[in-house]
């Protein structure tokens, strides 16, 4: 502590106002306790600020846009003129509200709202520096901290954010014109979901993958759609190359890749790197996104301070708790690391603020759901089949194809499916997947049904509205039970 400086004293202390951190605060609040919330930027995080909300918004506007100008099979007749400086300010306001009612929330809660950057002093100590010169900073006595410092994009060698062509997920939600070219570097669901935007509002996208197809991690039967439809979007692919560096190139810049392989074994001074074959590939574009990923904001909190250790990637290690290695230091959201979704961090604060409390609560991701907001859309929750299989469950499957669904048909969008995974003795629902139009909100009914325990007959005797796209999940499930009305059963 800092001669002469008061400390004042929580009972929690959440430093981070993301997802995470502010309904960890606000929960705590809920439950009596006493709770200080430090952030240093914005409230609402990178999730409300510069992820989630705005890319959703750029993808609902520039759809928008994209239909009206190809729906002459529906009749329709339109050439639609983009703004882009009015639909950033549509977005823009859409994060404003959201931002203030994070704050007016707080307030009403009781939380007490400190604008700052927080560091350990101890393990019971915490401070915070209020900005620039002249500002001052405090020190803070707590009971217990909680964690929620979020992460930020990774940097790759020879691609600074900090160089004007070179653009991280955040920058490119925030440009003020559309650039004429731009190459994606990874094809994971921000690069994806970012490519499709700019592909829709007429920019000329490449994207350059180090793995062989896109979106990894997820099954190729929901990822195929997806590159099959930014394709006819015009987007080009290179897998399974690496971007290098980038140099100046005419009026705008030239982007150099390379064989995976090659550049690793250039990386580790192997001798592949000389006997590699294919030739560096390079692409001039206007711009360069680089999306490969997030890494936890980590480095500013002094943990060792207050005795929290990391892992080698540095993010902090937890329990079904939300503990640390140190008990009364929690840590939630994407420093707690995967999977990096906004909601898990919300779940995870909610654990937390209720640990803290005294109550039994603890983590479960059996029931977590995942979205990419590509076209089409993709939702996953619970286990696929083949996880499923290495868990020991013998399993049964139902699918119903959204071609076969009349109101995915009146919509224009009746690509993809419906997937149901479910324990064949039993019939218990053990995961979903989901790749087609309104994916990120169906998947919500299929973990309601794995958090409820439900089964096939649970699902399939639900009466769903008509038409409806949800008659599909009653529709896969009749599937999996062998008695599907609109689909043969296989």
């Amino acid at each position: 502590m800092v001669v002469g400086d008061i400390a004042t004293g929580t009972d929690v202390l959440v430093i981070g106002a993301g997802p995470a951190g502010y309904v960890a605060a606000i929960r705590a609040g809920q439950l009596d306790l006493d709770v200080t919330l430090v952030e240093k930027e914005a409230y609402g995080g990178t999730c409300l600020n510069h992820g989630c909300i705005p890319s959703k918004a750029l993808i609902t506007a520039t759809n928008v846009a994209h239909e009206a100008a190809h729906a002459e099979e529906m009749g329709v007749h339109a050439d639609p003129a983009v703004d882009l400086s009015g639909m950033v300010g549509w977005k823009d306001d859409v994060v404003n509200q959201l931002t203030s009612g994070v704050e007016k929330l707080c307030k009403a809660n009781g939380v007490n709202l400190i604008e700052g950057e927080a560091h350990f002093a101890d393990e019971h100590t915490a401070r915070v520096s209020h900005g620039g010169e002249g500002q001052g900073s405090e020190s803070i006595e707590f009971e217990h901290a909680v964690v929620a410092t979020g992460s930020r994009p990774i940097e790759i060698p020879n691609f600074s954010y900090d160089d004007d062509p070179v653009l991280n997920s955040r920058q490119a939600l925030a440009l003020e014109s559309i650039p004429e070219s731009l190459v994606v570097v990874g094809a994971g669901y921000i690069g994806m979901e970012l490519a499709g935007v700019f592909a829709k509002l007429g920019t000329d996208v490449t994207v350059v993958e180090m793995l062989e197809d896109v979106l990894p991690g997820y099954e190729d039967d929901l990822a195929r759609p997806v590159k099959k439809r930014a394709e006819e979007f015009g987007v080009e692919f290179h897998f399974e190359r690496t971007a290098t560096k980038w140099y100046e190139h005419g009026d705008g810049i030239r982007v150099v890749t390379e064989p995976a392989g090659q550049a690793q074994a250039a990386t580790d001074g192997g001798a592949q790197a000389r006997e590699a074959e294919e030739e560096p590939l390079e692409i001039d574009a206007e711009k360069v996104l680089v999306a490969v990923g997030r890494t936890p904001v980590t480095e500013t909190l002094d943990l060792e301070n207050a005795g929290v250790e990391t892992d080698e990637r540095g993010f902090v290690p937890t329990d079904d708790r939300a503990r640390t290695n140190v008990e009364h230091v929690f840590a939630i959201g994407d420093v707690a690391g995967e999977p990096m979704l906004a909601h898990t961090g919300s779940m995870e604060g909610q654990v937390a603020a209720e640990v803290i409390a005294g109550e039994p609560s603890a983590i479960d991701y059996q029931a977590m759901p995942a979205a990419v907001f590509t076209e089409p859309e993709i939702g996953t929750v619970g286990m696929t089949q083949q996880e499923a299989e290495e868990q020991g469950f013998e399993t049964v499957t139902g699918k119903f194809p959204f071609r076969a669904s009349g109101r995915a048909l009146t919509t224009g969008h009746a690509e993809g499916f419906v997937r149901i995974v479910a324990d064949a003795d039993a019939g218990f629902v053990l995961g979903a997947q989901v790749v087609g139009p309104e994916a990120s909100e169906l998947i919500a009914e299929l973990g309601l049904a794995i958090e409820l325990g439900a089964t096939l007959e649970d699902v399939a005797e639900t009466v769903h509205a008509h038409p409806t796209l949800a008659e599909s999940v009653m529709e896969a499930a009749e599937n999996a039970l062998g008695r599907a009305i609109h689909t043969l059963n296989r």
